[in-house]
């Protein structure tokens, strides 16, 4: 751990993170955008890679369309394993990593603040809310009856009027999985953590294309977005540590000396050598002669 840092309080850290995600929610509902501004912006994604042949989500959902036991877990998945992870996460950096956690804290709320800004600069339509003539199918709403979710992304039945729909780009499902896995593998000791860590990002990009719900370059951006917030992160960490380098020491503290309550630390002489209490200075010790008897002087 840095020496610059104060440690941290849960309770402040755990109010921080929830002025930021209510900041976030409600920010992403503020964002709806035009709704045909969204489906353009969906289908030029999808005819640019399409263009470069990168539309891998059109095969990956027919594969969930047509098989259940792919589409139903994969469904379960998007709706919930991101609000689990990620929490879990941040409290195991809290207590097993505290030197890193700062960092950390702040990477994922200046990612999913760049986030929200994406999604105000550019509403995007998911695939699966294009027409059907463009191949692809909502699982979600397909396999509704096994889930707590409708027709309407991964809320709640009968609470769609409280999300944004249109907020596919980037995806912050992928980047804070990649977030998670990062963090996973850096500072994971056992070999199944650090291996989840490196799988979790690779299922989060393949369930969120093969639900409909992310074009393969939303992924893409949220692993960007993620990039940008570890740069800001840094950054902010130098900026503190030169502010603390900056800042004068504290006094040093004072000493306990018995029977005499408390004093200043012992004074600095000349040359750099300290006096402990009650010792005198090579100067003020007696000599031979002041020790012999005064009639042999």
């Amino acid at each position: 751990m840095t020496n610059w840092r104060r440690p941290t309080r849960w309770w402040a850290e755990l109010l921080l993170l929830g002025l930021v995600y209510g900041a976030y929610s409600g920010g992403r509902l503020l964002a709806r955008g035009d709704v045909q501004l969204a489906v353009d912006h969906g289908l030029a994604i999808l005819r640019f890679e399409r263009g470069l042949s990168l539309d891998f989500e059109s095969p990956l959902n027919r594969l969930f369309t047509a098989h259940a036991w792919l589409g139903v877990p994969a469904d379960f998945v998007y709706a919930s394993l991101h609000y689990l992870i990620t929490p879990a996460v941040l409290v195991w950096i809290y207590h097993r990593r505290p030197g890193a956690y700062r960092t950390a804290r702040t990477w994922l709320v200046s990612s999913t603040l760049l986030g929200l800004v994406g999604f105000a600069l550019m509403p995007t339509c998911p695939p699966r809310l294009l027409h059907l003539a463009h191949g692809f199918n909502d699982t979600m709403a397909q396999y509704s009856a096994y889930g707590w979710w409708g027709a309407e992304a991964s809320a709640p039945r009968g609470l769609g009027s409280f999300t944004n729909q249109y907020a596919a780009m980037p995806s912050l499902h992928v980047g804070w999985a990649l977030w998670c896995g990062l963090l996973l593998w850096r500072y994971g000791r056992h070999p199944l953590l650090r291996a989840a860590g490196a799988a979790y990002p690779l299922l989060t990009t393949v369930v969120v294309m093969g639900t409909a719900n992310h074009y393969f370059l939303d992924a893409v951006a949220g692993a960007g977005v993620m990039g940008v917030g570890l740069l800001i992160a840094r950054g902010l960490d130098r900026l503190a540590a030169r502010r603390a380098a900056a800042t004068p020491a504290a006094p040093a503290p004072a000493e306990a000396v018995p029977g005499a309550g408390f004093r200043r630390a012992s004074p600095i002489v000349g040359g750099g050598w300290e006096t402990s209490a009650g010792e005198l200075l090579p100067a003020q010790r007696p000599s031979a002669d002041d020790d012999a008897p005064a009639a042999a002087r």
